[in-house]
């Protein structure tokens, strides 16, 4: 039988690893092969060449393999890190945004992420940073709002002095 070749090969088989890798039951699979492969008679090293995984990586399934059988080759719950605020303290928050920073002690009339944070901080004696206290303010069904500028409430004389582009018929000076 004459051979078949796959134009782009590596291309091909970064997106087919890619594939495997998207669900649960193909990684299964995958781990299931590479254990099928070992028991023939292959190296892990060398499955790991064939596969894409690290030879660690295979000998890692076979252990799991042979201590928990088929079980073993199955997705582990992944714990991931705690969380630092609890429903409680979410709640706290929730409710001090409905209200001025001033009313806390704080500086600024509208609430932003280092507001947030010096807030969370302050109150709940939790540390968490500005862009994690933005996250929070979508979490919570809340949007940013930028203060508008002095200059939108001045007169029209007074906006059109600090207007950067000039008036229409007007060149300017260089």
């Amino acid at each position: 039988m004459k051979p078949l070749t796959i134009k782009d090969a590596e291309t091909v088989a970064l997106g087919l690893q890619d594939e495997i890798r998207r669900s649960e039951e193909s990684r299964y699979d995958h781990r299931l092969h590479g254990v099928l492969l070992v028991a023939q008679g292959m190296s892990c090293h060398q499955v790991s060449e064939l596969l894409g995984d690290a030879p660690r990586t295979v000998a890692y399934w076979v252990r799991r393999f042979e201590r928990d059988g088929l079980g073993g080759l199955t997705e582990e719950e992944k714990s991931g890190r705690p969380r630092r605020l609890s429903d409680e303290h979410l709640r706290s928050i929730d409710e001090a945004l409905r209200r001025q920073p001033t009313d806390f002690g704080l500086t600024g009339n509208l609430w932003d992420g280092k507001t947030l944070s010096a807030y969370v901080t302050k109150q709940l004696d939790v540390s968490l940073g500005t862009r994690q206290c933005q996250r929070l303010f979508r979490q919570l069904g809340f949007r940013l709002r930028k203060p508008r500028p002095l200059i939108a409430n001045a007169s029209p004389e007074d906006q059109d002095r600090v207007k950067k582009t000039p008036p229409v018929g007007k060149k300017r000076r260089r």
